[in-house]
């Protein structure tokens, strides 16, 4: 099992090499970007310029609100600048946020556009390394112009990991049949991912004649080892459940009730009080509680079995809790 870190979305660029140096001398194994308050892929070309190591990769990048041709080569670009050490995590927003954020059309199928996207880039990528035809036909792509001015060279690492991330068993489903790897969401208990999601990253990976083994599963984890972040888990919690979208999570734990009613909170913008609906059962349900130097083995006995990386939901950030995070590696 692997311990990653997260770049918090408030960080500078210009404080990423520092950040990407710390994270590679502690041991993490790999450095992720989010595509919140920065383009997720520019921290990844500082980070990957600065260290010698560490895996870096997008945790996530919005796949809806790119075309997967630019994506392509985004991805081809840093997986040479990185030495092979990118992997391209992808994420599909909500409809909300693709339609009103982006200005982007949401698609009839979820599944079947980032599906269409994958397939798209890994042409992409066979055509530039292997001079292969450029083809695609698909429901929402028709991809078959390809010209040398516009065509990179090859280059030694073209094989470039795909993650998607999910909630729900559609994308799991998708993950097991054409990706390398699957990001859970925060808002996850082991239980729903042992239950629900990984079932499914099996049966996607045996309908396309891999296996369970060809998905690494990442664990973005609440974690609580004080009181501060019991109230931000409480706050987290509070927010992602009222999500309709995120509802099968509670379902899976007879919180259904709990959901709708953050819900219509939400749409009274009553953000203050909903916290006070999320109790310690769920909190236990949903994070990993323990003093910090017991974290990591609460961690491996929460998720053995289930999950092959781990990142927990709290900002690396050098300089701060040096101790807790240099003991927390230590131990994986």
């Amino acid at each position: 099992m692997y311990l990653d870190a997260q770049i918090a979305p408030f960080t500078k660029l210009n404080q990423v090499p520092e950040l990407a140096q710390a994270a590679e001398k502690l041991g993490f194994s790999c450095l992720w970007t989010a595509e919140t308050q920065h383009n997720p892929f520019l921290p990844c070309v500082l980070a990957a310029e600065h260290t010698q190591r560490i895996k870096i990769g997008t945790a996530i990048a919005v796949s809806f609100a790119r075309s997967p041709a630019v994506m392509a080569q985004t991805s081809w670009d840093l997986a040479e600048q990185s030495g092979g050490r990118f992997i391209l995590g992808l994420g599909t927003q909500v409809k909300a946020h693709i339609n009103r954020r982006f200005g982007m059309p949401w698609p009839d199928s979820v599944t079947g556009q980032l599906r269409e996207q994958i397939a798209v880039m890994r042409a992409f990528w066979r055509n530039w390394q292997n001079d292969e035809r450029l083809s695609f036909s698909g429901e929402y792509y028709q991809i078959n112009l390809s010209s040398p001015f516009f065509t990179p060279a090859a280059q030694p690492y073209p094989d470039i990991p795909i993650f998607i991330a999910g909630v729900n068993i559609g994308l799991a489903k998708l993950a097991g049949e054409a990706a390398q790897g699957f990001h859970t969401h925060p808002f996850h208990s082991p239980d729903y991912l042992r239950d629900v999601i990984v079932p499914q990253i099996t049966a996607g990976a045996e309908g396309a004649g891999r296996t369970r083994q060809d998905v690494q599963v990442v664990a973005h984890a609440f974690v609580v080892t004080n009181e501060f972040e019991r109230q931000m888990v409480r706050q987290q919690i509070s927010f992602y459940a009222s999500t309709p979208s995120y509802r099968s999570v509670l379902a899976h734990h007879g919180w259904e009730d709990v959901g709708e009613e953050l819900s219509q909170m939400a749409r009274a913008q009553k953000w203050a009080q909903m916290s006070s609906l999320v109790t310690d059962e769920m909190i236990e349900a949903f994070a990993a509680i323990a003093e910090p130097a017991d974290l990591a083995d609460v961690l491996k006995k929460r998720y053995t079995g289930i999950v092959e990386r781990i990142n927990l939901y709290l900002p690396f950030i050098p300089g701060e809790r040096d101790e807790f995070w240099q003991q927390l590696c230590e131990k994986f």
